[in-house]
């Protein structure tokens, strides 16, 4: 294996210099950021093409470019019945949450919790996104970039903090327009990874039909498996209807999502931007399930993991590209530009979404005389001091790996239980304060339960349906990488022998079943205590809520701007919840996965 050169740095730089300099733009164009709107909402002002771009960038960080190609070798071609669910979550978020927070002109989506129900529950979202997404950004700068190092020799702390001070520089200068058109750039430079990994492949492998044929015969082709059974991993049915509910929990109500799209100028681009983001969504499974399979066909006689070539699964794709590109100068390092592009747009939505919910929920209400351009310029330094904690949590990340990634999968179970939440204000009238919040302390309580028991008593292999991997055709001897497996299995480790009876029936439920189980539970416990404590008798403003006629006349969009008409009334604020940018996919925090824990790490 060869090690990066020259030229794969300097293709690495130019990413990293281009970001920067369209944060150096957005900090002077048209004036600069004159108010805290202009810096955190692109004063409403956002067409759907960037904003769409924008939305698919940040769904995809540098672990989903690591780790769904290898989720595709290990597990098969399952995966990509996400393509349906996509397609569900942003139906449900263009149809019944964006018309309710687009209306209300609000900048947190925390603050709506405030307006339907009371600031105690503002609060309770604001600390509860702000704890997870701190934990979230530090890992997901931190484990792409040791699987990368790993592997192809990138230096991995000029790396992270190379990509966290661009990140916080262009964050903190140029803020939601800035993070946008970057997103718009970076999203290109994934493609063209992705691309040039494909094309080199199908090269490689003497066309596409080998590996499809490949692919079909080792098994990886299972696209349908429509087993009911809700404690197998991945089916047609958990990805559908779990998948969903998990993935609403970030494009219905989470604020690094909901706050891009409430930026456009109009409710149609808003509600475009999502459609459009689709096809993005749309593209970027279909290239890494490309690169899943073509992984499998040219290793299907050896496989790097087992052979000890790498030391997670993660670290597959940097090593098939130092195989097939070494001999084409620069062509890794854009690969590489393309995974940290995904950790730039992560990190930078995170950053922005983080400082717009301290200023709008915890500043704001409780400084009442500060002016607009105070505003903004805390909304700057709020940006330059969570762009900080970011480099400092992924610094912390590289010494407490076991515990940053415990306590991260405990805080994306979150995500559940506030989509609840919402969904009691949205589309039950009748839902009160009481009845909300006892909801979703017994939501988070049962999602709590079966994670944690998750994470303590991992699935067994036959819930997981790892396929068979083979190394027949291995000549090589044991490689000396550093294992970046995943540190939770000795943080948790039980012996088989002493599991019991609820690890295997009710632990071993699939991961993805347990947001739509918090997300049951709060609004069926919700409704409940509303009901019994005089949820009838209240008076409810129907802007808050997302009636028949709001949806019937929603289907009929006029193509004209619509002027927001932004509330006044900003007591509290409630911060953005749910699995931050996608990142909580098993796969995709799962740093790295061995044969003993073959689950991944839950969201």
């Amino acid at each position: 294996m060869r090690y990066f050169t020259v030229w794969d740095y300097v293709v690495f730089a130019a990413m990293l210099v281009v970001s920067a300099v369209i944060g150096v733009y957005y900090a002077f164009a048209g004036g600069g950021q004159k108010t805290s709107k202009d810096f955190l909402m692109g004063g409403r002002s956002m067409n759907a093409l960037p904003v769409a771009l924008s939305l698919t960038a940040s769904f995809m960080s540098a672990v989903t470019v690591l780790g769904t190609p290898a989720e595709i070798y290990r597990y098969g071609a399952i995966f990509c019945i996400f393509a349906i669910t996509y397609g569900l979550v942003v139906l449900c978020s263009a149809e019944i949450f964006l018309p309710v927070f687009y209306r209300l002109g609000i900048t947190s989506t925390y603050e709506y919790l405030e307006l339907r129900f009371n600031k105690y529950l503002r609060l309770c979202g604001t600390i509860l996104f702000v704890i997870q997404t701190t934990l979230y950004t530090g890992i997901v700068i931190y484990a792409p970039a040791l699987a990368l190092n790993q592997v192809t020799g990138f230096d991995l702390w000029g790396a992270v903090v190379a990509t966290g001070v661009v990140c916080t520089f262009y964050c903190t200068l140029g803020g939601l327009k800035a993070v946008v058109w970057t997103d718009v750039f970076q999203v290109g430079i994934m493609i063209a990874g992705f691309s040039a990994v494909i094309i080199r492949a199908v090269v490689v492998q003497e066309g596409i039909g080998r590996i499809v044929n490949d692919s079909y015969y080792g098994g990886r082709l299972n696209f349908w498996d429509f087993n009911p059974n809700p404690l197998q991993r991945h089916t047609f049915w958990t990805i559908v209807i779990g998948g969903t509910f998990t993935w609403t929990g970030v494009y219905g109500v989470n604020q690094s999502q909901v706050q891009r799209y409430i930026a456009c100028k109009s409710r149609f681009h808003a509600k475009m931007s999502l459609y459009i983001n689709l096809v993005g969504l749309w593209a970027i499974l279909a290239c890494a399930a490309l690169c899943g399979l073509a992984l499998y066909s040219i290793y299907k006689d050896c496989d790097p993991w087992t052979a000890k070539q790498v030391s997670a699964l993660d670290q597959l794709m940097p090593y098939l590209v130092l195989d097939i590109l070494h001999d084409f100068p620069g062509v890794p390092g854009l690969f590489v530009a393309s995974a940290y592009s995904g950790t730039l747009s992560t990190v930078s939505s995170s950053i922005n979404a983080l400082a717009a919910v301290t200023v709008e929920d915890l500043i704001r209400p409780y400084f009442r005389s500060l002016s607009e351009k105070k505003l903004s310029w805390i909304s700057m330094g709020m940006s330059l001091f969570y762009g900080g904690v970011c480099i400092a949590m992924a610094a912390l990340a590289s010494l407490l790996g076991a515990l940053l990634q415990a306590a991260l999968s405990i805080f994306g179970m979150v995500g559940g239980p506030l989509l609840g939440l919402f969904s009691l204000g949205i589309l039950c009238s009748f839902a009160n304060g009481i009845g909300a919040f006892v909801g979703l302390v017994c939501g988070f309580a049962i999602s709590l339960w079966v994670g944690i028991g998750s994470q303590i008593y991992p699935p067994l292999a036959e819930r997981t349906n790892p396929l068979y991997l083979s190394t027949s055709g291995c000549n090589i001897s044991s490689g000396n990488l550093t294992s970046t497996e995943n540190p939770l299995t000795t943080v948790f480790s039980t012996p088989t022998a002493e599991r019991p009876a609820l690890a295997d029936n009710w632990y071993s439920l699939s991961y993805l079943y347990f947001s739509t189980l918090g997300t049951l539970v709060t609004v069926v416990v919700g409704i409940i205590i509303s009901l019994l404590t005089g949820g009838l008798k209240q008076n409810t403003d129907r802007m808050e809520l997302q009636s028949y006629d709001a949806f019937y006349s929603a289907l009929h969009v006029k193509d004209g701007p619509e002027k927001v008409e932004v509330l006044n009334w900003k007591p509290f604020a409630v911060a953005a919840e749910g699995t931050d940018n996608p990142a909580f996919s098993h796969i995709e925090m799962d740093v790295a996965s061995n044969k003993n824990k073959v689950n991944g790490l839950h969201i």
